[in-house]
């Protein structure tokens, strides 16, 4: 259910508001003042707001100017002004629409309908996919950290999970121990270059149906290792 901040100083006309919108299963909050209204826009986690324009203690370009620092989410501006200079304003510091007194509740209704099928459309398209490495059965999905083969997760530790897909990443290239010692335990680290042998038969065990033929991370002999596609 979608939650609308109406802010207006009109008490009777954003109650009727509120129950037109709340006929369309949205759910409304009011403040009638300016400065409680800027406050709960930037508390609360609201999917629109629709704002008068003379409020006191705060004006609605202000508050406009003030949430669009902050968060980008649909703003409708009310007012009785009629004027394009207050709607150019209006749209100047980030407002989405602009409608003027006296309005049909049912044309309000409307167009927050139109300005949320909207939003939440570039919402979508701009949504980022996980960042995922496919490579016959093996599914490393790399955002959320975690191993599929032939559709069955694995467990891998941190540095497990690091070293498959660094190798994964860069297919067919072959790398010495030295090379991804380096690269995934960094010149910081502790330890022996064998620790890379421990971790790439570990990391067989869970993703080569026969460890005694690898068919994914093949030994290089006298050299390294190679992620094979």
């Amino acid at each position: 259910m979608s939650k609308i901040l109406i802010v207006e100083d009109e008490l009777s006309i954003a109650e009727l508001e509120k129950d037109y919108l709340e006929l369309s299963s949205f759910e409304v909050d009011i403040e009638t003042d300016g400065k409680s209204g800027l406050e709960r826009a930037l508390a609360e986690d609201y999917d629109m707001i629709i704002l008068d324009l003379m409020l006191p203690e705060m004006d609605g370009f202000e508050i406009c100017k003030k949430i669009r620092a902050q968060k980008d989410i649909p703003i409708l501006m009310v007012s009785a002004k009629k004027d394009d200079i207050d709607k150019i304003h209006g749209f100047g510091l980030g407002a989405d629409d602009y409608i003027t007194k006296p309005f049909s509740p049912s044309e309000l209704v409307a167009r927050v309908k139109a300005h949320l099928a909207r939003y939440e459309r570039l919402v979508g398209t701009n949504a980022k996919e996980n960042d995922i490495i496919e490579i016959r059965g093996i599914k490393i999905d790399k955002t959320a950290r975690r191993v599929y083969v032939n559709g069955e997760e694995k467990a891998f530790t941190t540095k497990e999970f690091d070293l498959l897909t660094f190798l994964a990443s860069n297919p067919n290239r072959v790398f010495k121990k030295e090379e991804l010692f380096n690269k995934i335990w960094d010149m910081e680290s502790i330890g022996d270059i064998a620790t890379v042998t421990v971790h790439i038969k570990k990391i067989r065990e869970k993703i080569e149906f026969d460890t005694s033929k690898p068919q994914y991370i093949e030994t290089i002999w006298g050299v390294g290792y190679r992620f094979k596609i």
